[in-house]
């Protein structure tokens, strides 16, 4: 059977599954957008605000309850498009509690081991109450290998909570986590539908909006940042609709897209793991030495360090989705990642001022008056 992308018969097919996506996409967007003025005004009242200085790069305070509207536009468009099943509200609940908890962290500040058992708790609430649980994995031949259940639920448990880090570490620049998370959920879209899980196309498709509705306000220079609550929110979220598409396919395959497109802020998170840890430090630690800071130090501004997480992420995301027959896409991704990637390398020697010492090139240029 010929499997090309672009074929009439494929697109007719893709189109027809990402469809249902689009709407809760467009909705969950608009309403962000509308939500995040009300957050900005919420964060003011009750003083929940990022200060400058420390470890935090922005000069001014900056509103800290972007993820309290990214969930309400997430909710509103699962609540409108999404059926009323266990695993629909599993996602919209669970997302929602750890929303709230993490607020607090926000305005206060929780110690880090009292901020782990939120995040435990939280995944043991959507793995034991919403069965949001990774029960096997895909070896090659076409193999199941079954987990027991103490060992799906220790699995499941350490990918939600994995996610939420890897989330909460991004978010170090404008733009960044919110970006990187709408391109992976546009690619976990794309994977659920070749694979016709047309309720993981519609979660996907919401929580990309949200994330789109909330950067017209936190890309650079932002005016909001999403805060702990918000990048927990992603992570939970992300991790519970990619275990939705466990059911239908083998688990290598259902967690290749999100694992793939997130690997270098996945990679991130496991370097500062390490790195606290060789200098015996709380893994909590705080710190300027991710790879958003240290493409910043280099010389790059926060736009520029988005388009690149952006294109590198865009470009991994494609690669993943090769196994699910989308070799095309990668292509155009390709093309699409080298422009960005040109762009801001020609806006970095501009503004750096940096000259090619070539004079021979001069006598390539027709002088003033001359023909």
């Amino acid at each position: 059977m010929r499997n090309d992308f672009f074929s009439d018969e494929a697109i007719r097919s893709l189109t027809q599954h990402l469809l249902p996506g689009l709407w809760p996409f467009l909705v969950a967007a608009i309403a962000c957008a509308v939500a995040v003025p009300v957050a900005i005004a919420l964060s003011h009242r009750y003083r929940v605000l990022a200060q400058p200085g420390g470890r935090h790069a922005h000069a001014n305070v900056t509103p800290l309850l972007g993820g309290v509207a990214m969930w309400a536009g997430f909710a509103l468009a699962v609540i409108l498009f999404l059926p009323h099943d266990t695993s629909t509200l599993g996602v919209l609940f669970v997302s929602g509690l750890v929303t709230a908890l993490l607020v607090i962290d926000d305005k206060w500040s929780m110690r880090p081991l009292i901020k782990l058992g939120v995040q435990v708790g939280v995944a043991l609430i959507a793995v034991l109450a919403f069965d949001s649980q990774i029960t096997y994995i895909g070896v090659p031949g076409g193999h199941l290998i079954k987990f027991a259940m103490p060992v799906a639920i220790f699995v499941s448990v350490f990918w939600l909570v994995g996610m939420q880090n890897t989330v909460n570490f991004l978010d170090g620049a404008d733009g960044l986590a919110a970006g990187v998370v709408a391109i992976v959920a546009v690619v976990l879209m794309l994977a659920a539908g070749q694979q016709k899980q047309i309720e993981v196309v519609e979660l996907s498709g919401a929580l990309a909006g949200c994330c789109v509705g909330f950067l017209l306000f936190n890309f650079p220079p932002a005016r909001i940042f999403m805060g702990d609550s918000g990048a927990h929110f992603l992570g939970v979220a992300l991790g519970m609709i990619s275990i939705l598409g466990v059911a239908k396919v083998a688990v290598a395959f259902a967690l290749a897209a999100p694992v793939v497109a997130l690997a270098v802020p996945i990679a991130d998170t496991g370097w500062a793991i390490l790195r606290r840890r060789r200098d015996r430090k709380s893994v909590a630690t705080p710190d300027l030495m991710h790879f958003h800071h240290r493409l910043q130090s280099f010389g790059l501004n926060a736009q520029q360090t988005c388009y690149v997480f952006y294109s590198v992420s865009g470009l991994l995301g494609a690669l993943g989705l090769t196994l699910f027959g989308h070799g095309r896409i990668l292509a155009v991704v390709l093309v699409v990642g080298l422009v960005l990637a040109s762009t801001v390398t020609a806006d970095l020697l501009i503004h750096a001022g940096w000259r090619v010492p070539a004079p021979w090139l001069r006598r390539l240029l027709a002088q003033p008056g001359s023909r």
